[in-house]
């Protein structure tokens, strides 16, 4: 792909998800609204029959504990049921023993299950070689929905509490869920997937093919339910490949069209929330801020990606005709892999179409900086919006303290209760990412990981590994053998953190929120325009640099400075 095509692409991919926007943020609105929509005639019956099976109470409003509860609760039992379901698979359908040769070991089960249960799918395995077409189908398919739809229900609810006046609720976690598998995933994933497959992209339960290449080389091809898992992997923002190469694979993304629609997939739900954030707490122009200050952090990641592979290796001082192209597909190109990285690290969701291990130091590091924000820009279903409103509210507290104003937020006084919460939903993540990898650093089973780089290169691996779990992310620096009992543990305790830690914060302040009446304050600070979207950017940015600046300064910057390896 040349730099102009790139470039175009890259305008089509950010013109169709602002199209998408507002339909789909009103759409969303709607449906947790349990106002009425299309698909009601169909899904409604089905809805009725859920509840009666299940004796959920439709009308029951939970607090903000009990909402905690039962989003904990079902993502305990999908872990486990989805565990057992990894060792029993050598006795399933569809078991290849023959070329499923990277056992399912007890650490790397538990590894996996509590990565698809936490919409991380960090894959510590290449698909094609560990696992077979049931568990691919039941237990990642299935996963991928339950737990992409849980994460939805979170944000919607955590909206939902800022948005209440005076109720002390903040929706049913059980409706919420039902409603955001049966009119947002469900119907977006059937189409999706049928383009898929018009597409090229398989979907059988087809033996693996040997082939002969006109080199005259034997090879295996791998197929399989490839479609079932592609789309919602990247709708539910979840990202877990049914193969190693994941989104270069051409069986996961054989054209332009499916590359593009797999992107647009990724962020369009998560971009239209911002305005379903504005219909719900009726403030538009705060939803449009939000949403304006996640494509500034989007398009400056973007440009710095480019333009260090373009630049290419910072060890050739000439450079070298064409920029960087190791670890990327041909047919993408240096623009298409950084549009790919910048939309997959920005949305929690780790299917890239390069290998990140290959940037250059710089074009590395963007990545990475995406993660260390915290999903702040469009992030993972649910959970990028109630990310990027902490930061704006601890922009809005950090300024109110410079200039003397009580920081409010939605007419809604921040007290100390709710400035606590804040403070630990922002410090969760640099505890566990830094703890995490110093212990790494400095034990021999962490550092045995490194089998091709050390220096700082090797620590970056270390830093990106668990950079992608605690943000449930999943993409990884490829040379970093992450599939041993010490990474599989440390991962899975980054992985619970980022997703839970987070959940039941964000949640506890909402649920605080619901409680207090909103009153109009002449004196506060807009949280709308310009100037907001300027504080929330600066907030965002200066959190990572007081966190994470030392550790950066040890791996991708020296590298790029030329330190040693």
């Amino acid at each position: 792909m040349g730099r102009a095509v790139g470039l175009r692409h890259a305008a089509l991919f950010l013109a169709v998800v602002l199209v998408l926007v507002r339909p789909l943020g009103l759409y969303l609105a709607r449906v947790f609204a349990g106002e009425r929509t299309w698909l009601d005639p169909v899904l409604g019956p089905l809805e009725r029959g859920i509840y009666r099976l299940t004796r959920i109470d439709s009308a029951e409003e939970m607090a903000w504990t009990t909402y905690a509860g039962s989003f904990v609760a079902f993502g305990l039992v999908g872990t486990l049921l989805l565990y057992a379901l990894l060792r029993l698979q050598p006795w399933l359908p569809w078991f290849d023993p023959a070329h499923l040769t990277t056992p399912m070991t007890p650490d790397l089960a538990a590894n996996t299950a509590i990565s698809f249960a936490t919409t991380s799918t960090w894959q510590a395995y290449g698909g094609e070689s560990t696992m077979g077409y049931t568990a691919q189908l039941l237990g990642l398919v299935g996963q991928n929905f339950l737990a992409g739809a849980a994460g939805l229900a979170v944000g919607i609810a955590f909206v939902r509490g800022l948005a209440a006046n005076g109720t002390g609720t903040v929706g049913n976690f059980w409706v919420d869920l039902v409603r955001a598998i049966l009119w947002v995933l469900l119907p977006l994933s059937l189409i999706g997937a049928l383009v898929l497959v018009w597409q090229g992209v398989p979907m059988n339960f087809d033996r693996y093919a040997s082939v002969t290449t006109v080199e005259g080389a034997s090879q295996t091809l791998a197929q399989g339910p490839v479609a079932a898992l592609e789309w919602i992997k990247n709708l539910g923002t979840n990202g877990g490949g049914f193969f190693n190469a994941n989104g270069a694979h051409p069986y996961e993304n054989p054209t332009p069209l499916t590359n593009l629609l797999e992107l647009v997939a990724i962020v369009a739900v998560p971009a239209g929330l911002t305005v379903t954030f504005g219909r719900m707490t009726r403030r538009p122009r705060d939803g449009w801020t939000l949403l304006a200050a996640m494509l500034v952090i989007f398009l400056v990641g973007l440009a710095g990606i480019a333009a260090a592979e373009h630049r290419g290796n910072p060890r050739w001082p000439t450079g070298i005709a064409g920029g960087n192209m190791e670890g990327k597909e041909v047919r993408f190109g240096i623009d298409g892999s950084a549009l790919a990285a910048a939309v997959t690290s920005n949305a929690a969701t780790g299917s890239t179409n390069a290998t990140p291990d290959s940037f250059t130091p710089l074009g590395g590091l963007v990545p990475l900086l995406n993660m260390l924000l915290g999903e702040i820009v469009f992030g993972g279903l649910g959970t990028g919006l109630s990310s990027i409103v902490m930061v704006a509210l601890l922009g809005i507290f950090i300024v109110g303290l410079m200039v003397g104003r009580t920081p409010q937020y939605l007419g809604k006084s921040l007290g100390p209760g709710e400035v606590r919460l804040i403070v630990l939903y922002s410090l969760i993540g640099p505890a566990t990412i830094l703890v995490l990898t110093a212990v790494a650093v400095l034990v021999p089973a962490g550092t045995a990981g490194l089998t091709t780089n050390r220096g700082p290169h090797g620590l970056t691996e270390i830093l990106y590994a668990y950079t992608s779990a605690f943000a449930n992310n999943g993409q990884a620096f490829a040379g970093l053998s992450a599939n041993s009992p010490f990474y599989n543990v440390t991962t899975m305790v980054a992985m619970i953190l980022g997703r839970f830690g987070l959940a039941v914060p964000a949640l506890a302040l909402a649920g605080m929120y619901s409680r207090v009446r909103a009153r109009v304050d002449e004196g506060a600070i807009p949280t709308h325009g310009v100037l907001f979207a300027c504080i929330i950017v600066s907030a965002a940015v200066l959190l990572v640099a007081l966190t994470f600046l030392p550790v950066l300064a040890l791996g991708p910057v020296l590298e790029q400075v030329g330190g040693p390896r």
